[in-house]
Order: structure tokens, then C-alpha cells, then sequence
């Protein structure tokens, strides 16, 4: 084991977690809180609420060597809520009655009676709840959020914090358990882990695999060093490059090599999204969008963002050719000689946008989205786009989008926003 370095898996149970009823958001979320107090999470283990699955999991991590493992779901009154006592049998701590936790979960219920105006037999709700009152030995005991208690459990050489499931109880206890005397000590042994996070869009992955080789045969880096991993994120590569404090040099020199080699497709250094730079180069201006197969998506993103009302005017969705001819004035001629779907087209929607919203920025996208429409010379995936300024200053694109419908309509989203930002900057 490197000096410094504290190792973390995480076990999210959950039968409905399973069969995909309920995204897991617990374990990425634990696994981000994590990282930034410098801890490698190892492993993230999904399990259905059975005992055997969920003891094979926590053998399967201590084999692993890990310092620190978390836990989330499994800790409600129901027979198939077993978290924490089988968190118990592994730690080979016998399971005990918390009269102090007894008292607040039977708090806790009056006051949510009390809330509620109903009437509920008390005895008979706190046999049933008497279960999230059981400890094992020794377990330092988080007040719960709801009904349920979280738990830090020391495991021989490792320790084990027990979290319940729903996000809005874990969240909130997450700083409780690091704030206990097991937790402070494991965390005390791990050095501060940094990250810097490039984000590059025209450029497949191979390309980025290629360069880090390249990065390390020529440029003498050892790249190794450091943990870069490359993700694919809806039509753009995001690059993440992790590093402790005496190999800083080695991540900066993986992302100037990166940079270099990708100087025009890297459009981020900082993490920064492209939706954010969008919005910090509309500061000043007056937007309006055209759009016919995103179908407002781009508007959505521009308006996710913080303060659009600043600089956002309006969005024309004009599918139809009478939604085009009377919203922004594109020509029937024009229409019936090009088509709907054709870069004279996009020009047109882009123009019409302008005085429609009263602009001095406009974009259009019109194209077929499938899984029907294609037409000679314009298959499935094609599409036009225009960025253009008031002073007829534009950008025209007409690529053929690779994917599903789903997948054209959110890339011609995300093509719209960075030829907004390559007409702005």
C-alpha cells in the first residue's frame, strides 16, 4: 500500500436499485465526497436486499484491503432491511438495543403524527421501528434524518459507516460520520488527491489514447504517474487527470501535451462546461434561437443556466413549413426549391430569428432527426446549422449526425451551443 494513499468501497443495497426501478445516485455521489478529501474509491458494489449478497460484498472489500467502506440502503423497519446487522456479523459485533436511539425514533413518530393530524398506535409503530434502534456493539450512532440512524462501525483494520438510502437522509448525515473519531482517524492518513478536468469536443477517444502514448514515448512523461481516465459525455471527450502532491508536474505536463496536440478541440482546462462559457459570452448581447428538430432543446439549455434572462429573447419552434414562413419569414419559394431541411434553410431561420426576437445573436438547427424522413442526399442525421450575428457574420454547419433519434436531436443541441461559442469568441 502507498504511503498516504487510504482506499474506499462503497456497497449500495436495494432490490429496486437491481431491476433499475431507482438510478443509484448514492454511490457516485459518496464517491465524489470522497476523492476531495483525498481517498481512491476502489469499487462500487450494487446488491439486492439478501443477506448473503450483501455479507459477500463486505467479505469481498475487506479482501480488497480496503480502509474504509460505506454503506448505503437497508437500514428501514421492514424484514428485508438488514444493513445494519449484517454489518454487525462482519465487524463481529453482537447487535444491541440503543435505548437513547429508541427514544428519538419514538420522537421522531409522534412529531410526524403530530404533523400529520393522525391517530396511530404507538406501541405497535415502535415494535415495528424498534428494529432501526438496533446497534451493533461499539457502533457510534448518527441521529437520523428521517426514522433511520447511521452507524460507524470499526472492522478490525477498516471502518465502516452505515448510511440510509434515500439521498435526502445520506446527505445531510455525511458530514456527522466524518466527524466521528474512526472516520477523522482513516481520513487523517490519506494525502490531499488533486484533479483538473479538460474537456475537448471533435475528437474521438482513440485520438486521446494515441496522444497520451505519444505524450510519453516522445515527450519522456511518465504517464503512468498520474490516473487519467477519457469519457465519451454526450458528443464530447471529458478528460480527468488525478494526481498526489509530488507528481503535479507529470498531470500538468499530460495536460500541455494533451493541449498542444488538441488546440482545436480543446475548449475547456478548467472543468468549465460549454453551457457555462455560452452564457459568460452572451453577457451583453440579446439571443434568439430557431429550432425545428431539437425542438428546444438548445433553449433549454441556455435557460438551465443561472441569469439567462439577461441575454435569452425567445425561441421560435417551427417544425412546419407554415410555423417557418409565418414565425420567421422564411420564403415559400425558398422552402419548396430547398427544402426544409437545407443549409439556404437554416440561413433563412437564423435571419428570422434576428428580427423575430429583436437580436443581435441568433442560431438555427432544422434537420431529420429519423427514424424516418431520409431523402436523397439527406439521410438520417443530417443537419443544418447557423450562427449568426446581427451584422451577417455566421457559421453554417451541415454534418450527418451518427445515433438514434435521441441521440441526433441531443448532439445537434450540444453542436448548436459551440458554434454559438466559436461565433462569440
Amino acid at each position: 500500500m502507498k504511503a498516504g494513499v487510504v482506499r474506499a468501497g462503497i456497497v449500495v443495497t436495494g432490490t429496486e436499485v437491481i431491476t433499475g426501478r431507482i438510478a443509484d445516485a448514492n454511490g457516485p455521489w459518496i464517491s465524489e465526497r470522497l476523492a476531495e478529501l483525498g481517498v481512491e474509491v476502489a469499487h462500487i458494489i450494487v446488491v439486492a436486499d439478501r443477506p448473503d449478497d450483501l455479507e459477500h460484498a463486505l467479505q469481498f472489500l475487506a479482501a480488497e484491503d480496503m480502509d474504509l467502506i460505506v454503506t448505503s440502503g437497508g437500514l428501514g423497519p421492514t424484514a428485508d432491511d438488514l444493513t445494519a446487522e449484517m454489518v454487525g456479523h462482519f465487524a463481529g459485533r453482537p447487535m444491541l438495543l440503543d435505548e437513547d436511539m429508541e427514544a428519538k425514533i419514538r420522537e421522531i413518530l409522534r412529531r410526524f403524527a403530530r404533523n400529520r393530524s393522525f391517530k396511530f398506535d404507538e406501541e405497535a409503530v415502535m415494535e415495528a421501528n424498534r428494529k432501526q434502534a438496533m446497534v451493533p456493539e461499539g457502533a457510534e450512532t448518527l441521529d437520523p434524518v428521517g426514522t433511520a440512524p447511521g452507524l460507524v462501525v470499526p472492522a478490525g483494520d477498516r471502518v465502516v459507516i452505515v448510511m440510509p438510502g434515500p439521498p435526502r437522509e445520506l446527505q445531510p448525515m455525511w458530514p456527522r460520520a466524518l466527524e466521528t473519531d474512526a472516520v477523522r482517524a482513516v481520513l487523517a492518513r490519506a494525502t490531499p488527491l488533486h484533479g483538473l478536468t479538460m474537456r475537448m469536443f471533435g475528437v474521438p477517444e482513440s485520438e486521446i489514447a494515441k496522444s497520451l502514448r505519444e505524450i510519453e514515448d516522445d515527450d519522456g512523461v511518465d504517464v503512468e504517474a498520474v490516473e487519467v481516465t477519457t469519457c465519451l459525455r454526450r458528443g464530447e471527450i471529458e478528460i480527468d487527470v488525478r494526481w498526489r502532491e509530488e507528481t503535479e508536474a507529470t498531470a500538468l505536463a499530460v495536460r500541455d501535451g494533451l493541449r498542444r496536440r488538441h488546440e482545436r478541440e480543446t475548449f475547456s482546462l478548467d472543468g468549465e462546461t460549454i453551457d457555462e462559457q455560452v452564457a459568460k459570452l452572451l453577457k451583453g448581447h440579446r439571443l434568439g434561437l430557431a429550432e425545428s428538430c431539437t425542438g428546444g432543446l438548445v433553449a433549454a439549455r441556455i435557460t438551465n443556466v443561472p441569469g439567462a434572462s439577461d441575454y435569452f429573447a425567445g425561441s421560435a419552434v417551427t417544425y412546419s413549413y407554415e410555423s417557418k414562413e409565418r414565425l420567421l419569414g422564411v420564403p415559400r419559394p425558398l422552402l419548396e426549391k430547398y427544402g426544409a431541411v437545407s443549409p439556404e434553410c437554416a440561413e433563412a431561420m437564423a435571419k428570422g430569428a434576428l428580427a423575430a426576437f429583436d437580436a443581435d445573436v441568433a442560431v438555427s438547427v432544422t434537420g431529420i432527426a429519423g427514424p424516418d424522413g431520409a431523402l436523397p442526399g439527406k439521410p438520417v442525421g443530417y443537419v443544418c446549422f447557423n450562427a449568426m450575428l446581427v451584422d451577417g457574420t455566421s457559421i453554417a454547419r451541415e454534418p450527418v449526425i451518427p445515433g438514434d433519434r435521441a441521440d441526433i436531436r441531443e448532439r445537434a443541441g450540444l453542436v448548436a451551443m459551440h458554434l454559438l461559442r466559436n461565433l462569440l469568441s
